[in-house]
Order: C-alpha cells, then sequence, then structure tokens
C-alpha cells in the first residue's frame, strides 16, 4: 500500500507476521492517531496512559502491544491454569465482551486464550474454561473477577502486563477500591507493563496514573480528531409531546436503516421500546436489567442484522462495536458531554459515514452549551418538517412483546436515578 504524509502503516511497525495477518483480513491498512502513538511506544515497553474517545481503534492499540510481546517471549506451554500473562480491567460487561472478541480476530493466527470474566453468567461455565487450558489474557469487570480471585481460579500473581480501560467510566461507576484491591494482587508496578485509557485525563485520573505506574507516556488524541466528524448531526427541536411521533415517522422513513436508539434511564427505555411495539416497529431492549445472556443474544442478533432496532440505556454507549450502524438517535439528550460523543460514536465508525438525530425537548436540552463545548462545534438545531409530525397511527391494543423480569423490576431504581437527575437539572429556558 502506498505511503500517505502523516499516515502510520501498520506493516511498518516491525509488528510480528501472524498480527500483521490478522490486520490485513480485517482491512486495516493505516494507524489511527492512537494506535500510531500507543503501539511506537509500546514496542520500546513503556508505560502508556492514552487519552482517546471511543471508535479511535484504542482497543486494538493495546491488544496488538500485548500480543506483539507474547510472540517476541512465549511462554513453555505446561505453565499452570488460571494464571494468565495480561489482565485487561473494564467497566461494563458489554466492553469485556467485545475486547475479547477484538482479540480473538487480532490473534487469530496466534493460538492465545483469551477470556470474559464477568458477573451475570454462571460461575461454573467460567471455572470450566479456566481449568480447560492455560490462559494467556483475562479480559474482566472487577467485581467479578474479586470473587474469582478470593476462590482462587485466578491468580495474578504472573501478570506480565495490565489495561485499565476506560479509567474514567471506572471511577464514575465507584470501582477504583476494587481495582485497587486487584493491581495489589499483580507484580509490583516496576515489575509489570500498565497500559491506562481514559477519555479524558483529569486530575483524578492522572493520581490514578502515578499510583499504578512509573513515568508514563502520555499518548493522547483531542476530541476534535474523534469519529464524530465522520457523523452528519442533526439536532430537532421538539416537545416532549411530540417526540414519540417524530421518532416514528423518522422510522418510517428509514424502514431498513440498521438503528440504535438512546434514553437515559432504564424505565424510559422500556416504556419506549413497549410505544414502539404497540406501532409495529420490530425492536429489541438493552439495558442493565436486562438478563446478560438475552443481552449478548441482542447484540449478536444486531450484529448480523437479523435485530434492526434497539433501544438501549449507555449500557450501549461504551464497548458496543457493531459494523454498520446507520443510525443513532439520541430520544433524551445525554446528561454528561462524554456520553453524548461516546453514543453517536456507535455510527461513522472506520471511516464510514453515518447519522445521529437529536430531540431538544424541554427536559434535557440544556446540556446542548456543554456538549458544544465538548466537541468544539455548534449544535445547529433545527425544526423537523411537518410530514416528520404527523400523528403516528393509533397504537395496538395488544400486549407488547414482554420485558424481561429483572427489567420490569427496575422501577425503583429508575425512579431514583430520575430524581436525582432532577435535582441536578436546572429550570428549562425556553
Amino acid at each position: 500500500m502506498p505511503e500517505k504524509e502523516g499516515e502510520t502503516r501498520f506493516h511498518d511497525l516491525g509488528l510480528p507476521e501472524p498480527i500483521v495477518h490478522a490486520i490485513a483480513d480485517l482491512g486495516f491498512k493505516y494507524c489511527t492517531p492512537i494506535q500510531a502513538k500507543t503501539l511506537a511506544h509500546a514496542h520500546a515497553g513503556q508505560n502508556i496512559a492514552g487519552r482517546a474517545q471511543t471508535g479511535t481503534g484504542k482497543t486494538a492499540a493495546f491488544l496488538i502491544a500485548i500480543f506483539s510481546r507474547f510472540l517476541e517471549n512465549p511462554l513453555p506451554p505446561d505453565r499452570p491454569n488460571g494464571a494468565p500473562r495480561a489482565l485487561v480491567l473494564a467497566p461494563t460487561r458489554e466492553l469485556a465482551v467485545q475486547i475479547v472478541k477484538d482479540a480473538e480476530d487480532l490473534g487469530k493466527y496466534c493460538s492465545f486464550n483469551c477470556l470474559a470474566v464477568y458477573g451475570g453468567l454462571e460461575v461454573s461455565k467460567q471455572k470450566v474454561r479456566l481449568e480447560k487450558r492455560p490462559v494467556d489474557i483475562i479480559v474482566a469487570t472487577p467485581g467479578r473477577l474479586l470473587d474469582f480471585v478470593r476462590r482462587k481460579l485466578i491468580d495474578l500473581h504472573n501478570i506480565e502486563e495490565l489495561v485499565i480501560d476506560e479509567a474514567d467510566r471506572m471511577l464514575d461507576m465507584g470501582f477504583i477500591p476494587d481495582v485497587r484491591r486487584i493491581i495489589r494482587q499483580t507484580p509490583p508496578k516496576g515489575k509489570r507493563r500498565t497500559m491506562l485509557f481514559s477519555a479524558t485525563l483529569t486530575d483524578d485520573v492522572l493520581r490514578l496514573a502515578a499510583q499504578w505506574m512509573p513515568d508514563p507516556v502520555f499518548c493522547e488524541v483531542e476530541p476534535e480528531q474523534v469519529a464524530v466528524e465522520t457523523v452528519d448531526q442533526i439536532v430537532y427541536i421538539v416537545t416532549s409531546r411530540d417526540k414519540f411521533k417524530l421518532l416514528y415517522n423518522i422510522m418510517e422513513q428509514r424502514a431498513d436503516a440498521r438503528t440504535l436508539i438512546f434514553c437515559n434511564r432504564r424505565d424510559s427505555a422500556r416504556s419506549l421500546a413497549s410505544n414502539l411495539r404497540r406501532h409495529g416497529v420490530t425492536c429489541e431492549l438493552l439495558s442493565g436489567a436486562v438478563p446478560q445472556k438475552k443481552r449478548l443474544k441482542i447484540l449478536d442478533g444486531f450484529r448480523s442484522d437479523t435485530i434492526k432496532v434497539v433501544v438501549a440505556t449507555d449500557v450501549a454507549g461504551r464497548g458496543l462495536h457493531v459494523k454498520g450502524i446507520d443510525l443513532v438517535v439520541n430520544y433524551e439528550f445525554p446528561y454528561e458531554p462524554e456520553d453524548y460523543v461516546h453514543r453517536i460514536g456507535r455510527t461513522g465508525r472506520a471511516g464510514l459515514a453515518g447519522t445521529s438525530i437529536s430531540f431538544a425537548c424541554e427536559d434535557e436540552s440544556f446540556t446542548i452549551p456543554a456538549i458544544e463545548k465538548y466537541i468544539g462545534n455548534e449544535l445547529v438545531c433545527t425544526m423537523p418538517d411537518e410530514e416528520l409530525l404527523k400523528a403516528a397511527p393509533p397504537a395496538s391494543h395488544e400486549a407488547p412483546e414482554s420485558a424481561s423480569a429483572a427489567d420490569a423490576g427496575d422501577t425503583k431504581k429508575s425512579k431514583s436515578g430520575r430524581n436525582r437527575w432532577r435535582r441536578r437539572k436546572p429550570p428549562f429556558a425556553p
């Protein structure tokens, strides 16, 4: 492939042949900015604190770095089971599953054993995988990993590579005490290589980096370079009362689009999915209250295009990599600017064009100025055409497809979350 000014080719990095082969199979030719920066320093064995948004290829960056080191420094095959060489910590189950999937794609010619360890699945199934053969990489959420360490199913004393992914999300979700307990089980920071990635390098994240790694190299990609540049961002001014018919008419116009619709709370996502079904729109619900087995099934269906429409909370905002999502709808504007970028980053990935449509109503539009400041661009708000505001047909009186029992029992949590945000929210100024 030709050289390009300002671009780094993967085959110029001196990567092992099995990695180069897998990268070629995936159709990757040039590194993204975070990949070029990370891999250059990772090849020298340095600790890395990376600032990068979703959709920038950071997962491939740290996996390629790990696999390259493993191929250059192989271990004997008779090493003990449950003693991984690398540990990747992720804040959500979906992200953990996605990282393992990416690892399987990038390591297809390497015969590495990668395992996701997370809550929501039976311990016995994951235990069988651990006991089957030695594991090279564990990708885990903190709670379930600590459980496995306590059960002596996983031994972290031989970790060579430690990755803390979405460090800012770990802070937000209150995982840092668990992460500290986990890191204490690994070798001292001078005897392992540590890579930390975060959408923002706040003072809190930087303090964590200083605690967990000596002399890190900072690899930063500015938000302006994120994949939002490939997304056509549309913002419609609409009242709360008219939001559903606007959504319905958009769905009618884009019936063939693979669509991801975001709500802020589980109860509002469940209600919207139910309403769409009653109006004849086939869709699935993806939230933290949906059982893990069902969530994985929905994600597989979305990836294979057998499921066209998914209504989700921010459980799908990070770590969900589905090729070919045509449209992202913010039915409710997110409360945090970072979440806006993560949401619309589900489309327009890998240089492909995508569309996001956000509804600016009297309830959530107060977040728009903060989002504009964060992304460095103005969000132009327009009125929808009259055709998009025509009345939706009468809803069916038949019971819609039922949500899971766990989802149905989530109302109390959702209300408490709603009240918490209501206290934060200033009055809407027209």
